[in-house]
């Protein structure tokens, strides 16, 4: 069945883009905006009648993809863009011609007066992506991927099937020898998890090298905030290590790995999975509150034992002549993660998930009419 496409309505400033797609009780909508384009899908009342509806569109020029993002109402869909540079477009997308359910938005229309819009020079491969690759395909019997799309595809799948490793162990213990499992977790998957934890520190460097977008800033303190729980509040005192708390703590990381990093596979195989998408940006709203908890919980278990042992303690005299008071940097950590660390955690994945699924529903504007 060929997919069906709605009636799409552009208007633009000189700073913004206005798509409204035509789609009456949308149900399942998702955007997936990139720099060059984006990808919608959705189902709904359209110009086919209840139907699931789909459309690719590739910009004529630069956007922030980042800051995109869209809102269902009832009777439409209306997808709110930034160009990434601000100046009038003579069209919207890339090539001269447009899908024939592409129209412009007279309602909205604004333009620049008595200034001609030049096109800029371009790259016909670009514009033509899916037809270069076609003739690529035919003429070489395959296509061309670039070393660093092939590099990120073995990459997470292989962070997935790490994740996946540990799971499938825990899994099969707990069936095995049930509750009895839980103590010889870390002895069982300490070992693994701290291999691929460590692994992780390559999506800091991804995006200094280009391989993904974004800054290393965050993917840093995400990953070394885990690592410190990982290394240096279980790893090192053998007192944790047959805590239920590590047990739990495990399955949390581990569930939330199992939805990212297929996710971002078949983001790079160019592949949208409603429902993968969906988990990918839904699955925090459970799991990081747990998984917050849980950290939570080693850290004060932890308080006492370093207490006792002075581990990572400086005192005086030493030849620094400077001193560090573990339990008190213990104590700060943890009232930062609970408070301004959740916080920020959890305000940003609300934003992706905005950016992706949505802003919600429109709550439908009701006009009283005088007799």
């Amino acid at each position: 069945m060929a997919n069906l496409s709605p009636f799409v309505y552009w208007s633009q400033t000189k700073q913004t883009l206005l798509l409204k797609v035509d789609l009456k009780d949308a149900k399942g909508a998702i955007a997936d905006f990139s720099p060059v384009s984006v990808n919608f899908s959705a189902n709904g009342h359209g110009a086919r009648g209840v139907n699931a509806y789909k459309f690719e569109l590739h910009f004529y020029a630069l956007i922030d993809d980042e800051n995109a993002t869209f809102v269902v109402s009832d009777n439409k869909i209306e997808l709110q863009i930034r160009k990434l540079e601000p100046e009038w477009w003579p069209r919207l997308v890339a090539t001269p011609q447009k899908p024939h359910w592409l129209k412009i938005d007279f309602d909205r229309w604004r333009t620049e007066d008595d200034v001609e819009v030049e096109e800029k020079p371009r790259d016909v491969r670009q514009d033509y992506e899916k037809e270069y690759a076609d003739l690529q395909k035919r003429e070489l019997g395959y296509i061309k991927e670039k070393t660093k799309k092939v590099y990120m595809i073995f990459y997470n799948l292989a962070m997935f099937v790490g994740y996946l490793y540990i799971m499938v162990v825990m899994g099969v213990l707990y069936y095995r020898d049930g509750v009895d499992s839980i103590g010889k977790t870390y002895a069982n998957v300490g070992n693994a998890f701290k291999f691929i934890q460590l692994l992780q520190y390559l999506e800091v460097m991804h995006p200094m090298f280009g391989y993904t977008k974004g800054s290393p800033v965050v993917p840093f303190f995400q990953v070394s905030g885990r690592n410190f729980i990982l290394f240096l509040m279980i790893d090192m005192e053998p007192r944790m290590y047959a805590k239920p708390v590590v047990f739990y703590v495990f399955i949390i990381w581990s569930l939330v790995e199992l939805v990212r990093y297929p996710y971002y596979l078949a983001q790079l195989l160019g592949r949208e999975v409603g429902l993968l998408t969906w988990l990918r940006y839904t699955i925090w709203i459970p799991l990081y509150p747990m998984g917050i908890l849980c950290e939570g919980i080693i850290v004060l278990r932890n308080i006492p034992y370093i207490e006792e042992t002075k581990r990572f303690t400086v005192e005086m005299p030493n030849p620094w002549n400077i001193t560090f008071d573990m339990v008190l940097f213990l104590k700060i950590y943890l009232m930062l993660l609970i408070v301004p660390g959740s916080y920020l955690v959890m305000s940003h994945m609300a934003k992706l998930r905005s950016k992706k699924l949505g802003k919600g529903r429109a709550k439908r504007q009701q006009h009283l009419h005088a007799d």
